[in-house]
């Protein structure tokens, strides 16, 4: 559900700034980056992830550090390729990293404790995540199939 409620949010702020690409190779609106924000989204949320479950070890920091890594050079690609500026990458990766650290704050302080403690809970997660997700994913093709990504 974080991931899609990031996937949405990337949506509406490009939308809103409607700031231009760098090149001609896409024609939606280029800020913020919808990868970098993306990814991440996904690092933050599994570098928090690791430090939870794992605490600080020296495992932890080399597998924190290679995942920050990949994140900053897959997201460098979109620099280097032409699709996007260096800002469109770095609003992208704040944007993506603030929601990423907010959502696992979600996640742990009012979600998760009720999903444990009730299996009406579960169930209702569970369904309403399915739905949402399908919705998204539908809004996502609609989407694609106009080439606004």
């Amino acid at each position: 559900m974080g991931t899609v409620l990031n996937f949405w949010l990337s949506i509406a702020l490009k939308q809103m700034i409607n700031q231009e690409r760098p090149s001609e190779l896409r024609s939606d609106p280029g800020m913020p980056s919808s990868h970098a924000q993306f990814l991440f989204f996904a690092v933050v949320s599994a570098l928090l992830s690791l430090m939870k479950w794992m605490k600080i070890t020296v495992l932890t920091v080399a597998i924190g550090t290679f995942t920050l890594i990949c994140g900053s050079y897959l997201s460098w690609l979109r620099v280097s390729q032409g699709l996007h500026t260096k800002n469109q990458v770095l609003a992208g990766a704040a944007i993506g990293s603030i929601c990423g650290m907010t959502w696992f704050w979600v996640w742990h302080e009012f979600v998760l404790e009720a999903v444990i403690s009730s299996n009406w809970v579960q169930k209702t997660v569970a369904v309403a995540s399915a739905v949402f997700c399908i919705i998204c994913s539908l809004q996502s093709l609609s989407h694609l199939r106009r080439g606004e990504y």
